[in-house]
């Protein structure tokens, strides 16, 4: 085995990890408060990434730069759909809550199709082919800012809930739906800005893995089940869990891909997925319930 090959696949993937994570992180905030899974995750972080490719093709500005845009524009979408739409629904079975949220990635899809057409498109960022060297390691600039930006928007959001008080209000609801009531906590309109934080961190990690990947609308159905994986095996609800699950399912990728067959890597991710369910079903930051 080249072990300067396994040091390279294996930063590449930990980079590209902390930006899958950051997605996840917006399924994980979701889930952990309002206990509804986002099945238009995928839609809207692709959405986020249009966005931005919009910012930089007619305004100039770099897909980094247009992170806190999206996150904004993206929040107040969330917020609105949260406050007006799915909270009709949230306290009906599950399938309502699925199909509710179905209808609407279908609809954002083919909205994306409608607009931009199918074929994928890019970003001609100047630092496309650049790169740091580090020894003889050579670790794409592209990447590099990606995953510094997905560390930047993380730290932010997991410091949010940690030390504001409306974080701790949110996290309040989490722990006890019915206590945060009697205590007097406006418990619809914290449902909604938890909703708009999730997809605030969606938007900013579609301008993030637009860095990445070229967008199309099609990437939206992948961009969700991989969500769903790492969310499973950090465990559902946790913040850190999802993080921790982005990185293992980039650097498991990152190795298949490189020392096996590119088509390898979304076996490996699911065979990592099988094995945590067999050995920790609550996954590997999750509380057994």
């Amino acid at each position: 085995m080249d072990y300067l090959s396994l040091a390279n696949a294996s930063i590449s993937g930990i980079l590209t990890g902390l930006v899958y994570g950051l997605s996840a992180l917006g399924l994980s905030v979701i889930f952990g408060v309002i206990r509804i899974v986002n099945f238009a995750h995928g839609e809207i972080m692709v959405i986020g990434m249009f966005f931005a490719m919009l910012l930089f093709r007619h305004l100039g500005i770099d897909p980094l730069m247009s992170v806190p845009i999206a996150a904004v524009v993206l929040f107040g979408f969330g917020y609105i759909l949260q406050a007006t739409v799915i909270t009709r629904v949230s306290q009906l079975h599950d399938h309502f809550q699925f199909l509710l949220l179905a209808a609407i990635a279908i609809m954002m899809v083919s909205a994306c199709l409608l607009i931009f057409g199918p074929d994928p498109q890019s970003v001609d960022i100047p630092y496309a082919l650049d790169s740091f060297a580090i020894g003889e390691i050579i670790l794409g600039k592209p990447r590099v800012y990606a995953a510094i930006g997905a560390i930047v928007v993380a730290s932010l959001l997991l410091a949010f809930f940690r030390y504001t008080a409306t974080g701790k209000a949110i996290r309040a609801c989490a722990d006890n739906h019915l206590g945060a009531k009697v205590v007097g906590l406006n418990v619809g309109r914290l449902y909604a800005f938890t909703f708009g934080l999730g997809t605030a961190a969606l938007g900013a990690a579609g301008a993030i893995m637009l860095l990445l990947y070229e967008v199309q609308p099609y990437l939206a159905p992948g961009f969700t089940l991989l969500a769903f994986v790492i969310v499973i095996i950090g465990g559902l609800g946790s913040l850190y869990g999802a993080l921790l699950g982005g990185v293992l399912i980039g650097l498991s990728e990152a190795l298949a891909a490189s020392f096996l067959q590119p088509s390898m890597k979304t076996a490996f991710s699911f065979a990592l997925l099988i094995l945590v369910l067999l050995f920790r079903p609550q996954g590997l930051l999750g509380r057994a319930r």
